[in-house]
């Protein structure tokens, strides 16, 4: 029987990937026969009456077995991946999980995205998984030096922050285990992501949008790659199908990089015109220094371990974060099939019907 393992839910992104594993994707001509046959998720234990996984459960029926746990505890029974990886054998792994917003400083980021991926793979490696698919980001690699740039497989680690510091030790950590040769490891690097599911901070965006005051740091001209969250399961499912991907790291992302002010315009045109809000047609334009003071401050909070998510989310709103899905596409398949109209509208509907205000 095959066996996926999926960390990080009921957060967005893992959520989406267990229906996705339990169902396949139709849609896509390469993996409308791929889903597994049993799933088993680690769930934090304040969270796993999540009504979303009360719901999977259930239409699962018997297909999807949820494993209280929590990757930061330090004991066998805080963490319970015995348990997470019974009967594991020629398994894979999805590791999802992972602090993007810590809200007990910096420390959490080391916790869970270095500690938690060590105690996964070493877990992984003992009970004969065949393959670790590891979710990172674009923070290992930052932002780019030059407007023009667009990241790909090659260019070189530059971290930003202490969010992209512990997501790059975390790769360092899969691509060893790689090397060793007791199991397969893939990384895939998705950017900013949005889409069915998507938590209260990503809604509030909209909201800023229909009310006039989305922020334009600068010109508005930096691109920024994003993913709309089946691109991203696409591209999980397609790293565990393809015999080849072992040992390799993927971008996944939308197509195209988007430029700032076509990301705010694409949301405006949709909450208008799709769903008659009514939005005031504003921006809240901000000159690149309120960038470089924000970077600041983040930085000096960082240093004394301390994090506040504004400031960090207001350092990176000029910056150049753009990637190319080439190779996925060359050695994957990869071809993902929503773009940025289509999620957004796909993403306000969901929120509407999920009892979110914009």
């Amino acid at each position: 029987m095959s066996l996926a393992i999926v960390t990080g839910t009921p957060g967005w992104l893992g959520n989406r990937l267990l229906e996705t594993l339990l169902t396949g994707m139709p849609e896509v001509a390469a993996l409308k026969e791929v889903k597994s046959e049993k799933v088993r998720a680690l769930c934090l234990p304040n969270l796993i009456e999540d009504g979303k996984l009360k719901e999977l459960v259930k239409e699962a029926a018997g297909s999807l077995e949820l494993v209280k746990g929590d990757l930061a505890a330090t004991d066998p029974q805080g963490h319970n991946l015995h348990q997470l990886f019974k009967n594991a054998e020629g398994a894979t792994v999805f590791h999802v999980a992972g602090i993007i917003h810590p809200s007990r400083g910096v420390k959490e980021f080391y916790d869970v995205n270095v500690e938690g991926t060590r105690r996964m793979l070493d877990e992984a490696k003992k009970q004969g998984v065949k393959r670790f698919i590891h979710v990172s980001s674009n923070s290992p690699i930052g932002v780019a030096k030059a407007g023009s740039t667009v990241f790909d497989e090659n260019s070189p680690y530059n971290p930003y922050m202490n969010y992209g510091k512990s997501k790059k030790l975390a790769e360092d950590l899969v691509n060893e285990a790689g090397r060793e040769g007791k199991l397969e490891t893939v990384i895939i690097r998705p950017p900013w992501f949005y889409g069915i599911g998507q938590p209260a901070r990503q809604t509030l965006f909209f909201t800023m949008v229909k009310n006039g005051k989305a922020p334009i740091v600068g010109s508005g001209e930096n691109l920024r790659s994003m993913a709309y969250v089946d691109n991203i399961c696409q591209g999980l499912l397609l790293c565990q199908k393809v015999k080849e991907a072992a040992g390799r790291t993927y971008w996944i992302a939308d197509q195209e990089p988007y430029k700032m002010n076509f990301i705010v315009d694409t949301i405006e045109k949709v909450l208008s015109q799709d769903f008659n809000i009514k939005c005031k047609g504003t921006r809240m334009h901000l000159p690149d220094l309120a960038s470089e003071v924000a970077l600041g401050i983040d930085a000096t909070l960082q240093g004394l371990g301390l994090y506040h998510q504004k400031f960090h989310v207001l350092s990176e709103m000029n910056k150049n974060i753009a990637c190319s899905v080439a190779l996925a596409g060359k050695e994957l398949g990869y071809k993902p099939t929503i773009a940025l109209e289509e999620g957004m509208r796909r993403s306000i509907d969901w929120v509407l019907k999920n009892g979110q205000s914009i």
